[in-house]
């Protein structure tokens, strides 16, 4: 898959204003993700983190009023439903599909290909699940959970990335560990990253600056 080019921008969010009623959840946003860079985006619970991302991934809230531009490699998406958008999301619960095994749940949204199961089973093994493509995903830890969640998103090759507070469930060893994979993850694929948090900890281990969500009383 080619990778895009480091030097441009590849994600844009222009102006985002969004608020419930006359109510405004932060002042006007404005953020320029390249590829390959992670922002990390950071504000108390409540401030309207997760609803920015729901927005910018094309599944609001059906009452909210938002004002403003989402661009992805100069396309923009306001208009788009979310399923054309090509942005993954991963929540702070790494959702598992119960009906489905730990492979099944991988392969949820891969283009069909010949060697499907192959790659499946090399990404398993990657991230340390080898040989549990036949397991109940709700046997897993939580950490196995997070990084079956992860690569679940990064297979179905989005064009960016949306993390909303992904380590907040796991101990310290293992989000410590977790953060170090999705790193790596981001950067071999070159993907513009937004991640949302409340954890400073997050701030002290992404090694970016953080871009401070200033909420609205």
């Amino acid at each position: 898959m080619p990778k895009k080019s480091a030097d441009k921008p590849a994600l844009m969010i222009e102006n985002a204003a969004l608020g419930f009623g006359d109510k405004l959840l932060f002042k006007p946003l404005s953020l320029t993700i390249a590829a390959g860079e992670v922002a990390l985006l950071m504000a108390p619970s409540g401030a309207g983190k997760s609803t920015l991302l729901s927005w910018i991934c094309g599944m609001p809230d059906p009452q909210l009023k938002a004002e403003g531009s989402i661009v992805l490699n100069g396309k923009t998406l306001n208009h788009l439903p979310p399923e054309t958008r090509r942005i993954g999301i991963m929540f702070q619960d790494p959702l598992m599909f119960p009906h489905l095994t730990v492979a099944g749940n991988l392969a949820f949204g891969m283009k069909p290909s010949h060697d499907r199961k192959e790659r499946i089973d090399h990404e398993l093994e990657r991230i340390g699940l080898a040989g549990m493509g036949d397991r109940d995903p709700l046997t897993l830890s939580g950490g196995q959970k997070a990084r079956l969640a992860l690569m679940r998103c990064l297979m179905a090759e989005p064009d960016a990335l949306l993390l909303d507070e992904p380590f907040s469930g796991l101990d310290d060893d293992t989000r410590a560990m977790f953060s170090a994979l999705v790193h790596q993850e981001i950067s071999s694929r070159n993907l513009p990253v937004l991640m949302v948090s409340h954890d400073p900890r997050d701030r002290d281990q992404s090694g970016v600056a953080p871009v401070y969500l200033e909420a609205l009383d």
